[in-house]
């Protein structure tokens, strides 16, 4: 009889281990649905597109289509992204459509706009400085959901106040944490890494703004913002 019970707890373990490689297994091939790089370039794209609140009112405002995204924000993605400081017309409607695809269909105001003047005399334009605080609009990825076309991806946006440290010439200072409401969520130190403050984040996730971000991808893999929600 106890032969037969110790049998049976052996069949039971070796079902319980095969049960359990299976559900990592499985958990592992819906991981690697999305690979590193593909995670990188979608990073990569919505550092380029992350802007600062201060000049265009929402790092990432919410738009259900590229081309009725606010003005601002999106010549000042074009100008974020420019190589040259002064440039022609076609030059700048140029670098939009790398940056938004061509189903953007904007045009540049050909009388330019406050961060970016036209000079009769040259026919060009010319970049103008924007003010910007010593708050650094930052955004995490939480999810990505893969699709036949591009990617669905939410993103956590938080804030890192470097006032005191602006204001010190010591070296270990704290930094603290903000939602976008300006609350302190909490602190991490100025020598502590980007990993410590991302964990803060994740640790408080309900307390930060969350957005959804559509991007489409084309035949080259190229990706492009298509629409962005609240959630």
């Amino acid at each position: 009889m106890k032969k037969l019970i110790v049998i049976i707890l052996i069949l039971l373990i070796i079902f319980i281990g095969m049960y359990a490689y299976r559900e990592n297994k499985i958990n592992t091939n819906r991981n690697s649905e999305i690979t590193i790089d593909e995670i990188n370039k979608i990073e990569t794209y919505l550092q380029k597109i992350y802007m600062w609140r201060e000049i265009t009112g929402e790092a990432l405002p919410t738009f259900d289509n590229i081309n009725d995204a606010p003005d601002v924000w999106t010549w000042e993605v074009v100008k974020k992204n420019l190589e040259e400081y002064e440039l022609s017309y076609e030059q700048i409607q140029e670098k939009a459509k790398e940056l938004f695809g061509e189903d953007f269909k904007k045009e540049f105001p050909k009388e330019g706009y406050a961060y970016m003047e036209y000079n009769e005399q040259t026919g060009k334009y010319y970049a103008v400085g924007s003010g910007l605080d010593n708050q650094e609009d930052v955004f995490l990825l939480d999810k990505i959901e893969k699709q036949e076309n591009g990617y669905v991806v939410q993103i956590v946006e938080y804030l890192e106040n470097y006032s005191e440290g602006y204001e010190t010439t010591n070296s270990d200072y704290t930094i603290p944490i903000e939602n976008l409401k300006d609350e302190i969520i909490g602190e991490v130190k100025s020598t502590d890494d980007e990993t410590v403050i991302q964990q803060l984040v994740k640790d408080n996730i309900d307390k930060f703004t969350k957005k959804e971000v559509s991007l489409k991808t084309d035949a080259d893999g190229n990706i492009y913002v298509t629409s962005v929600k609240n959630m």
